[in-house]
């Protein structure tokens, strides 16, 4: 009977969930494209909501599955924002959970290529980037049976179009995952807004519909986000960003006599040479589990301001000599921190043996143009970021630093791009030396089916 077999599908689906019951969504997601299913002739499915929800590996697996039980020798795609963040956020759990159910998993990293074999299927999976309007050209000229879309809303539509584009063999289908953004982007007005007119199985997803995590970390993560990347984040809401990007009071202000000797210090630094050069000097503090953030000193100069343009041999002199300043007042500084952009300068740094790290500007399910606020704003909620009221330029950013109104009336969410450099700087200290997974401690329940 049909109730037996959706019994037998369910137990098949627990195994390989890890022993873990799925939940009602995950169980729609490992089964629409299955027959007797009232989906199965969909052209895809779009899975989205909060984070931690279960949707991104459960949908990846399936994709997985319908592929080897559908085809045999066609080539398929996984896109993601860049190569780079798939391997990282899914690639890694999605070969153990297939090795685990019997599928062979080659990985042939100079071709971008994963190769799947079950008995005597093989199909081809190759991993794309689409992370720019130029995306669009690396996937030209491929026929494809299907595609799987990360973190979709993070991609250009040009990409995504010329990708379904590819899908010609017959029974091809798209898959889709993603966090919510604007209510403008048109990912939601094209697909979410228009999935029972496109034949799109459309599945919205929050922690409630993740059957593994407790309620204890459901509380972490609840506590992590604050106005508009709560709504976003936690409750799954396709909502717009408005007015400031911070909210910034006088709460998050403090005299340089009452922040407490750190126990690790950093110089986080935004370059330009006729625009602003932007460094802040940081101290991380931690009490407990819990770590503190505060901004000690700044420096400013700007070509532009002062006519007095300085090069990369000057402003490494002025660097140093800031450095040893603050580390005889304050201890050692660990590294510096610059944008990915700053290339000739850390390596005139590293000339004069500064040990300098590349900024971390990518951070999945936000774009580089947001990547780091919901974690500086996490911070500034929970009066755990203190900025020493002597830091006059990043003061008065942080009470001026305004989403592009004009840009997300087309959907695209950008802070303005004028009067920002210690905004950046800021962001990339916290990208790179706090970042969420580091400030979730504690182990955080995470099955292979999620």
């Amino acid at each position: 009977t049909i109730r037996i077999r959706e019994q037998r599908k369910a137990k098949k689906i627990k195994e390989k969930f890890n022993l873990v019951e799925p939940s009602l969504k995950q169980k729609k997601v490992m089964t629409w494209w299955n027959e007797g299913s009232p989906y199965k002739n969909f052209e895809g499915i779009i899975s989205d909501g909060s984070v931690r929800s279960g949707k991104t590996l459960s949908t990846s697996f399936s994709f997985l599955e319908w592929a080897m039980h559908s085809f045999n020798e066609q080539n398929f795609v996984f896109a993601s924002k860049t190569i780079g963040s798939f391997k990282r956020n899914i690639l890694r759990d999605l070969r153990k959970i297939a090795k685990r159910n019997g599928y062979r998993v080659r990985l042939k990293t100079n071709e971008n290529l994963i190769v799947i074999s079950k008995a005597d299927k093989t199909n081809y999976f190759y991993m794309f980037g689409g992370k720019d309007e130029g995306s669009q050209e690396l996937i030209q000229g491929m026929t494809l049976a299907g595609v799987y879309f990360d973190e979709v809303v993070l991609m250009p539509e040009s990409f995504v179009s010329q990708a379904m584009t590819r899908c010609s063999v017959e029974g091809s289908k798209f898959w889709f995952t993603c966090n919510p953004g604007s209510p403008f982007h048109w990912f939601k007005t094209n697909y979410i807004d228009l999935a029972k007119d496109k034949k799109l199985l459309y599945l919205h997803f929050t922690m409630e519909d993740n059957p593994t995590l407790s309620l204890e970390i459901k509380d972490r993560y609840k506590n992590l986000y604050t106005g508009v990347f709560y709504k976003r984040y936690i409750l799954g809401l396709w909502v717009g960003a408005d007015g400031l990007v911070y909210s910034f009071t006088d709460d998050n202000l403090i005299d340089i006599d009452d922040i407490p000797r750190c126990d690790k210090y950093y110089i986080s630094g935004d370059y330009g040479t006729q625009n602003p050069m932007a460094w802040g000097f940081f101290g991380v503090k931690n009490k407990g589990r819990e770590k503190y953030v505060y901004l000690i000193d700044e420096y400013h100069h700007s070509g532009n301001e002062t006519q007095k343009p300085k090069d990369d041999s000057q402003y490494a002199d002025e660097f140093i000599a800031w450095k040893s300043k603050l580390e005889s007042e304050h201890g050692y500084i660990q590294f510096a921190i610059f944008d990915p952009s700053a290339a000739s300068f850390r390596i005139a740094l590293q000339n004069k043996h500064i040990t300098v790290r590349k900024a971390v500007n990518t951070v999945k399910g936000q774009s580089d143009e947001i990547a780091g606020i919901p974690l500086v704003q996490t911070y500034l909620s929970n009066k755990k970021f203190f900025v020493c009221n002597r830091c006059e330029k990043t003061i008065s950013e942080f009470y001026t630093y305004a989403w592009d109104s004009k840009k997300l009336e087309r959907g695209v969410e950008e802070p303005i791009k004028a009067f920002d450099h210690h905004m950046d700087k800021t962001r990339y200290l916290f990208n790179t030396v706090i970042g969420f997974e580091k400030l979730i401690e504690g182990p955080v329940s995470k099955p292979r089916g999620t």
